[in-house]
């Protein structure tokens, strides 16, 4: 059986970060183990009054007693990190825990729709630099990219500006970049990826949905790391993550009123494992 660790927040209700990692990857037949780096009654987006502990202290901790134990990973993977601090230990952890037979994922979770989180700085997108200059694949929005390559963030881009793009973050020391919410014209979007051994361009894309859906770039990064560590191609990956993630959107959109704060994911897990299995 293969295993993952995946490192970010837990929200105790909302569906993102590791309450959505852990039961996505553990659906598609791998060992899940997860470090949280904080714990939250509810999500941010839109819920107001939520309770915050910080478990920065704790990583450390959870990571020597693991490796007192020998424990090995086939892939290690990063969500939301909510401080500078975080990102250096996280980057510690890839030191101690990377291996010539497994890979790194990291979702830069800090911006979007042109601007960075509340509370991020471009101290910390120079942190998140040097942590995705370890990664195997990073996993960044459109927006997160522009902060990371120091760039103007633009919606309006063809084919020629995005793998010049997507050439640029292999700069930063990140083997294979992949970029979500791409979109050429305003009838599909989906995903790309740029492998810089083979100088070569992956797409995906399903039907445009217009409308905003919280927790889709958790359930995005979780589908594409399971996908890799299950030893899929990286067109199978993309077109799985793509293809899943648009299928809780589309399972979302009769309940909105009441699912406003997330998706509707779990109704979707067969599918997903159907997926996997073709």
């Amino acid at each position: 059986m293969k295993r993952i660790v995946t490192i970010q927040d837990v929200s105790c209700f909302g569906k993102c970060s590791l309450t959505v990692a852990l039961p996505i990857i553990s659906a598609m037949g791998i060992e899940t183990a997860v470090i949280p780096t904080a714990v939250l009654s509810t999500h941010t987006g839109g819920f107001e009054g939520y309770t915050f502990r910080d478990l920065t202290n704790d990583i450390p901790d959870i990571a020597a007693h693991w490796k007192s134990l020998d424990l090995k990973f086939d892939s290690i993977y990063t969500g939301y990190l909510g401080s500078k601090e975080q990102v250096r230990i996280v980057s510690d952890f890839f030191d101690d825990f990377k291996t010539p037979d497994n890979f790194i994922v990291v979702d830069p979770a800090m911006a979007d729709s042109g601007r960075l989180y509340a509370g991020f700085t471009d101290d910390f997108v120079d942190e998140m630099k040097k942590l995705c200059a370890k990664a195997d694949y990073m996993i960044p929005n459109m927006t997160e990219a522009a902060f990371l390559l120091g760039i103007p963030y633009t919606e309006s881009y063809d084919e020629e500006y995005l793998k010049d793009i997507m050439k640029r973050l292999t700069e930063l020391g990140c083997r294979l970049p992949v970029l979500t919410g791409v979109h050429f014209d305003s009838e599909k979007q989906g995903a790309a990826a740029y492998d810089a051994e083979s100088d070569s361009m992956y797409y995906s894309f399903r039907e445009n949905i217009d409308c905003t859906v919280h927790g889709t770039g958790d359930i995005f990064a979780s589908v594409f790391t399971g996908a890799v560590t299950l030893g899929k191609s990286i067109q199978e990956t993309l077109d799985i993550s793509v293809g899943f993630t648009a299928d809780c959107i589309e399972a979302t959109l009769p309940h909105m009123k009441e699912m406003w704060y997330s998706t509707c994911f779990e109704s979707c897990l067969g599918k997903l494992i159907e997926y996997v299995n073709k």
